[in-house]
């Protein structure tokens, strides 16, 4: 099997592991603020899609390719969505966790990764942003799960401690999207200790 699509599992499945930890100590706090209008458990909900739609897009083979990367699918979901669908979503999320969300979490991924350590990575599914394959889809998940849970542990007061592996391979993508906006010189400059970024800067 490619190495490169066994890394990427792996990758993805240390995201959710990690996910599903931290989701584990949230405890009482449901209803703290999560992420702009969500709270925790919203915040969670909309997490746990990250997992949910490998699942469901595995399930809709898809008959021609036409999204050729993980970059390029962020470009076109920018380009398709607005923020009150996403956060809408979010919200209906929150309530598809049930009465024990961190036991839902666990059950979701528990459920997920092993039927994607199964697949061959060249697998044609089709995404919201139309027909892809997993390996390339894969990498845009384990983004959301790590940027995610990072937010998550922020909102609960703790340490953005992502895995190794997981972080790499969210980097990795940062710096694709970072190239393919022309933003590639300001991040440099951040991540070097030479100046700031404003504070609305992102490159998804």
């Amino acid at each position: 099997m490619d190495s490169s699509w066994v890394s990427s599992c792996r990758a993805f499945a240390d995201a959710a592991e990690w996910f599903v930890s931290t989701a584990a100590l949230v405890d009482d706090r449901w209803t703290l603020p999560g992420l702009g209008e969500w709270d925790v458990r919203s915040l969670v909900g909309h997490t746990s899609r990250s997992l949910l739609t490998v699942e469901t897009y595995l399930s809709c083979p898809a008959e021609f390719i036409s999204v050729e990367s993980a970059a390029e699918y962020f470009k076109v979901t920018k380009a398709i969505a607005t923020n009150q669908p996403v956060a809408a979503r979010g919200r209906d999320a929150r309530e598809d966790l049930g009465m024990d969300p961190a036991a839902a979490v666990a059950d979701i991924a528990a459920r997920v990764v092993p039927v994607v350590v199964a697949c061959e990575g060249a697998e044609l599914i089709t995404t919201i942003a139309g027909g892809m394959r997993l390996r390339d889809y894969l990498p845009t998940r384990t983004f959301e799960l790590v940027v995610h849970t990072a937010d998550l542990r922020m909102a609960l007061d703790m340490p953005a401690d992502a895995p190794g592996t997981a972080a790499a391979r969210a980097l990795e993508l940062v710096a694709q999207l970072a190239v393919a906006g022309g933003l590639a010189g300001p991040l440099l400059l951040a991540a070097t200790g030479r100046q700031g970024l404003p504070a609305s800067f992102s490159v998804s």
